[in-house]
């Protein structure tokens, strides 16, 4: 039989470009999320965003006629006080958590057993997680923005432990591999300015027995939540000499030798843009020239 075989470099775009571009065009005209706005957004080197044109007016229509009752979905996104998120109604997660790490956020009094996983409410009840949803389900609830990053504010710490902050994760590699990773972002938090991590899901294509490509994954609980393939993580590092530094990592939803060393998990960017439908590099051009990619066999 014909082993299944993954393919990272295929995608499932995520689709989300126009409605993030609307949602920047309308923020500016708020000015809420300006020079004067708190929290993250204002912080943020880049966002990963598609470009994309605005919705188009057929012939001899008025284009706010298309929007009269009011348009299905647009890019929800969130912005606390640890993170900013963009959030998948069809997966109950996120498509993506971006948060920024250095000294002043891993250090405080911050305790995790003061928190608990809670439904996000600001989430329509027919498109969000629940406890209930996990349980039994022999997944972990997977931080994507890890609740360790904020030992700065016990608010921040705690918004971390909201389901749309999670994603069903295999547990051993939350408790091993994964979990080791998340420890060396915050290593590199302690020897540079600035260290902006983006995580989320991936759900790859993969060559099944009969040579054909498939997207399968598993969904648990009553309200579907999907199990993704695998996860990354995009590291943007913002060096003391003003150099900044991408580093890129993918791993499987499940159970990896904690004893591989991270490098093998490095991939190109590309690849990552490809298969999650988001771009970080144009972003980052657009701040900087002095960029310098690591990847495997690249350090």
């Amino acid at each position: 039989m014909l082993r299944a075989r993954w393919v990272l470099p295929l995608a499932v775009g995520a689709g989300l470009g126009a409605a993030l571009a609307r949602w920047e065009r309308g923020a500016r005209e708020h000015r809420e999320w300006g020079d004067a706005a708190e929290g993250l957004l204002a912080r943020l080197p880049v966002l990963p965003a598609v470009a994309a044109a605005s919705l188009p007016a057929p012939p001899g229509s008025v284009r706010t006629e298309l929007s009269k009752y009011g348009l299905p979905g647009l890019a929800q996104l969130r912005s606390r006080e640890s993170y900013v998120l963009c959030y998948d109604p069809r997966s109950r997660s996120a498509l993506w958590v971006i948060e920024q790490l250095n000294r002043d956020t891993l250090s405080g009094a911050s305790d995790r057993a003061a928190c608990d996983f809670q439904e996000d409410d600001s989430v329509h009840e027919y498109h969000r997680a629940t406890n209930a949803d996990y349980r039994g389900s022999g997944f972990d609830r997977g931080h994507l923005a890890a609740a360790a990053n904020h030992r700065w504010s016990q608010k921040a710490m705690r918004d971390t432990f909201y389901l749309s902050n999670i994603a069903p994760q295999n547990p051993h590699l939350n408790q091993n591999a994964w979990n080791n990773l998340e420890k060396y972002c915050r290593s590199l938090a302690k020897h540079n300015r600035n260290v902006y991590v983006c995580t989320g899901p991936l759900f790859l294509p993969r060559m099944e027995a009969d040579g054909k490509m498939y997207v399968k994954y598993q969904v648990i609980g009553k309200n579907n939540v999907a199990v993704p393939t695998h996860f990354f993580k995009v590291l943007i590092l913002e060096k003391e000499s003003g150099e900044i530094e991408l580093r890129s990592y993918v791993m499987p939803n499940s159970p990896v030798d904690d004893k591989i060393p991270l490098e093998r998990f490095l991939v190109p960017i590309e690849s990552i843009e490809r298969a999650s439908g988001l771009l970080f590099v144009p972003n980052i051009l657009r701040r900087t020239s002095n960029l310098k990619a690591i990847t495997a066999g690249k350090q």
